[in-house]
Formats: C-alpha cells, sequence, structure tokens
C-alpha cells in the first residue's frame, strides 16, 4: 500500500508513518519542515506549505490513502493563519486526493469542531457545529472537516473524519511540555472547583484509530462521510490528571485556583489588549477559550468508532502513562 501522511514529522504524524511501515506500506510524507530520520528509513519526504505548495499532484500521485493531518493549532492568532493553513489546505489536499484518484482520505479533525464553550457530557456525533466560536482553531477546523465530509463519494473518494481528545505521550512537543513549563514558572491555576471531567487519548492509541479509519473506508465503507469522536473510552478528573503528569516530572503538584468566571473574564480582557496592541505572534497567558476548556467538563461517547472502525484503546492509560514517565526521565 501506498500512503501519504501530512505532517508526517509531527507528533501524531510520526506515529502513524511509524505504524505503516510496521504493515509494510509504502510512505510518504508531505511536510514543512525537514526529517532525515524519516528519509533514513525510507520515507519518500515533500517539502512545502500545503495552501501553496505545488508538491501535493506528486505527492498524492499512486496513493491509496492519504492521512490528513498537519494543522496549524493553537489558541491565539489571526484568523487568516488559521484560514490558510486549516482551511485552503485542506481544500487543496481534497483536490488533489480527487485529482490523483485518491480512493481514501482520513482527515485528523478535533472535538473542539463542537464546543460552544459549556460542559459536554458523554456527547455522541450528532452534536452540532456551535454559532458562535470562542478560538480561531476550532472554527478553521470545523470549515475543514465539513469540507471534507462534503466530499464523500465525489470523484469516487471516500472520506471520514476522526476527533481525537488531548494527545499525550513520549515525544509531546506541544502539551506535555506546556504544561510543564507553566507549572515550573508559577503560572499554572487550576480553573474552576478542579472537578471537572475530560477525555484525553494516548498517541498511539490515537494513530491506530487513524489506520482503523482508512481500514474502514474499504468495501461498504460504514465510516464514509462520517465524523468519529477518539478517546480512552472514559474520562479523567481533568487537574488530578496534569497533577499526574506534573509528578511524572518531579514538578510541585498545581494547587492554587481561579474561578472559571474570573479566568474567562480576564481572557477576554487580554485578547482585546492583545488585539489591540497587535500583539498576534504573542499568546496571552489566558483566553475565553483556555478558560472554558480547562474549566467545563468535556468527554464523548465513542461507540460509533468501537462500532464502524472496531477501535479499542489497546494502550492503557496505566501503562501510557509509565512510558511518558520513562521518555520525561530519559530527556
Amino acid at each position: 500500500m501506498i500512503a501519504l501522511v501530512t505532517g508526517g514529522g509531527g507528533f501524531l504524524g510520526r506515529y502513524i508513518v511509524e505504524m505503516l511501515l510496521a504493515r509494510g506500506a509504502v510512505v510518504r510524507v508531505i511536510a514543512r519542515g525537514s526529517y532525515p530520520e524519516l528519509e533514513a528509513r525510507g520515507v519518500q519526504m515533500f517539502r512545502g506549505d500545503l495552501s501553496e505548495t505545488d508538491q501535493l499532484p506528486a505527492a498524492c500521485a499512486g496513493a491509496e490513502v492519504v492521512f490528513h493531518v498537519a494543522a496549524l493549532a493553537g489558541i491565539w492568532g489571526k484568523w487568516e493563519w488559521y484560514q490558510r493553513s486549516n482551511v485552503l489546505g485542506t481544500e487543496r489536499v481534497i483536490e488533489a486526493c480527487q485529482a490523483a484518484g485518491v480512493p481514501r482520505l482520513v482527515f485528523c479533525s478535533s472535538p473542539s469542531v463542537t464546543f460552544d464553550g459549556t460542559d459536554q457530557k458523554g456527547v455522541d456525533e450528532s452534536v452540532p457545529y456551535p454559532e458562535t466560536w470562542l478560538s480561531h482553531y476550532p472554527r478553521s477546523k470545523a470549515l475543514a472537516e465539513q469540507a471534507v465530509l462534503a466530499a464523500n463519494g465525489v470523484e469516487g473518494l471516500k472520506t471520514c473524519a476522526l476527533r481525537p481528545h488531548l494527545i499525550w505521550g513520549p515525544r509531546d512537543t506541544h502539551l506535555i511540555p506546556r504544561l510543564i513549563d507553566r507549572a515550573k514558572s508559577g503560572k499554572l491555576r487550576i480553573v474552576g472547583d478542579g472537578k471537572n471531567l475530560v477525555d484525553m487519548v494516548y498517541v498511539e492509541n490515537a494513530a491506530q484509530a487513524h489506520l482503523l479509519a482508512a481500514d474502514a473506508l474499504l468495501g461498504e465503507a460504514p465510516a464514509a462521510g462520517k465524523a468519529y469522536f477518539i478517546s480512552q473510552g472514559g474520562p479523567v478528573r481533568c487537574w488530578d490528571w496534569i497533577n499526574e503528569i506534573l509528578k511524572l516530572a518531579e514538578v510541585p503538584p498545581v494547587r492554587r485556583k481561579i474561578s472559571a468566571s474570573l479566568a474567562t473574564t480576564a481572557g477576554g480582557v487580554l485578547e482585546w489588549v492583545y488585539r489591540k496592541r497587535g500583539k498576534f505572534e504573542e499568546e496571552p497567558r489566558m483566553t475565553r477559550f483556555l478558560a472554558r476548556q480547562l474549566s467545563t467538563d468535556h468527554y464523548f461517547d465513542i461507540s460509533a468508532a468501537r462500532q464502524d472502525l472496531g477501535y479499542r484503546p489497546e494502550v492503557s492509560s496505566e501503562e501510557g502513562m509509565r512510558r511518558l514517565g520513562e521518555w520525561l526521565a530519559s530527556r
């Protein structure tokens, strides 16, 4: 099988690449950066920004499946950045797949595409997109997801979208390092009462879900045109889990608190100040989106992924934490 992974040099993308190589697939990666270690393993590299590059036709030629994982993630910045990377970039991937006759496209979306700032307790994929957005990132991912699902059945392309929540594990360059750095600098606060429940997913389980989704687009294709929440299968207390990670990094637990309403108000004020001063490169310490994410319940019913994809989180949370601890200790 010839498979293309956009963003294959990133955190999740690299695990997908490694699982494909273990299957014996011929793997191609298109990314903005250079990854000689992947080339050394026989991965064919294409370099460029998806919204601009002319490398997509060659990267897609002859591919049997495309995993579109590349994205601009974040809680702050200009809409134009997210629109270009996440919306236009995805549209270009869809067009390239259709032009090259690629039969399957698996898109890495996000549960935040359905987040309106309020609690989400065991919701399934029937939950609608919100009418307003607290951040450019989820809005851009929602538009990209809608484009991917709308492309299902067009020019012979079968598509689906996965929504993994809080991906974590060894080699993470985003979530875990940020938590640890903020805690070490004394900038991390429990937002709300600290009892909110959230879903998360170990990185290898998230990667496996993508391969299962590709398989589920074969034959009768039960996954075609659908989106799926992906998690460990049961929520955790957000702040207990964060403190468990900090303990692995030998960092004192977070004890100090700020109310959810005060954090949300502070986030709104900081957004206004940063926008007024044109400070888009520097991320505010708090935003409304972050305040609501850190203080509300958001966990999901993954029954559809279990049924249609055969998804089961093979690596338990306990085993994942053990592996994360080993990785942190080795850094």
